[in-house]
């Protein structure tokens, strides 16, 4: 927790470039930032590895956890500027009228989020679902023109979602202390969640909450959970069929009215607020995929000379193959989430740190092995990302 402490502390001298709210700095506080981080990470690892062997109780696990997942929220916004993205296109409709599905942030330039938001998002249309757009036309017309009450926001958002996903994580886990741990001692989801303010612990949570109504018996309920998830990220839907053939296997029934009325309703109130718009999100997020991140392993392909196309259609011809070895275990009656968000992960040609939160939840849930070793290896090689040095 000290070294954790340390690292955000690193994002509060004036010449820190570790918030998007100074302009100028240094990268000497990138550098201590980095080497405290790792510290804690390792230190993560260890604590896993005792937890492990020890078999502690619950409650101080949950207790640490808490602690550290809400201690971001009193540091600066940390490492991305995606909280300001987010509340320009809850403006463009909560105050401007106009749609972000239609209508780009460069159509309304003016506006207090334009300047802070991300460059290469200005002119570029929401890829979010239409659960998190409602979300985030909602927050806009809560927090007003204030920036600071905008990301604090959606870092407080971000850090429940953390906690929310702690406590699923103990209540779904065979060994629940070692299965919060996994998720709520992980430092790098701490900085990026309750420190970068960014919505992907929203659909985990979400998915999690999805599996957890299931297993209490709740399937109608866990259905509508299964459509919120995918209505905030469209990612969450690569979930979906594993688990349902698990389901057919094992002889359980499924919530398939839950799931058709929370569709209906988040296709209704979508069609209603966003016309037919949301319906075409795809289109920028295929081009966010067709561009691809440097971190993301067919970028780090093509960085060798091969063709970035080429290395993207490589990798995602090895998850089609992945995938459907997988649709095979669900068939026969083990969805593998956990091992399918890695693949997701090793594939997509655009990876950024905190996606990692796709797997370790699920990795903490499930007794699969390889899926925790490729997690926290994800995790392990995310560190650097972000970071400015």
């Amino acid at each position: 927790m000290l070294l954790f402490a340390a690292a955000l502390a690193c994002a509060w001298p004036g010449d820190s470039l570790l918030t998007p709210d100074h302009s100028e700095g240094i990268s000497r506080w990138s550098w201590l930032f980095l080497g405290f981080l790792s510290a804690a990470f390792l230190a993560y690892l260890a604590a896993l590895f005792l937890i492990r062997q020890r078999a502690p109780a619950l409650v101080p696990i949950l207790a640490v956890a808490a602690a550290l997942q809400l201690a971001p929220l009193a540091a600066p916004l940390l490492l991305s500027t995606d909280a300001y993205t987010y509340w320009d296109y809850g403006r463009i409709v909560a105050v401007h009228g106009g749609n972000p599905y239609s209508d780009e942030p460069s159509a309304f330039p003016d506006d207090p989020a334009y300047a802070r938001m991300g460059a290469n998002w200005r002119d570029t249309t929401t890829v979010y679902g239409p659960v998190f757009t409602l979300a985030s036309e909602g927050h806009a017309a809560a927090v007003g023109d204030s920036p600071a009450a905008a990301a604090w926001v959606y870092k407080a958002l971000g850090a429940l979602a953390m906690l929310a996903l702690t406590a699923l994580a103990a209540f779904l886990g065979r060994e629940r202390a070692f299965a919060a741990a996994f998720v709520g001692w992980n430092p790098l989801l701490a900085v990026h969640f309750a420190g970068g303010a960014h919505n992907d612990a929203w659909m985990m949570a979400l998915v999690l909450g999805a599996l957890a109504l299931g297993a209490v018996g709740k399937r109608q309920w866990a259905g509508a959970a299964w459509v919120a998830a995918i209505a905030i990220k469209w990612v969450a839907v690569v979930f979906l069929p594993l688990r349902a053939l698990e389901a057919r296997a094992q002889g359980r029934s499924v919530g398939h009215l839950g799931f058709a009325v929370a569709a209906v309703v988040v296709g209704a109130l979508a069609s209603w607020r966003y016309g037919t718009g949301w319906l075409e999100a795809f289109g920028p997020l295929a081009k966010n995929l067709r561009e691809g991140a440097h971190y993301s392993l067919p970028s780090r392909l093509s960085s060798l000379g091969i063709p970035h196309d080429v290395a993207v259609g490589l990798f995602i011809a090895a998850f089609v193959l992945g995938y459907l070895w997988l649709l095979r275990q669900a068939w026969r009656g083990r969805a593998r989430l956990a091992l399918c968000a890695d693949l997701v992960l090793l594939a997509t040609p655009w990876l950024i740190a905190w996606y990692a939160v796709w797997a370790v939840p699920l990795a903490a849930v499930e007794d699969d092995r390889t899926a925790r070793v490729l997690a926290l290896g994800l995790c392990a090689y995310l560190l650097r990302n972000a970071v400015p040095l």
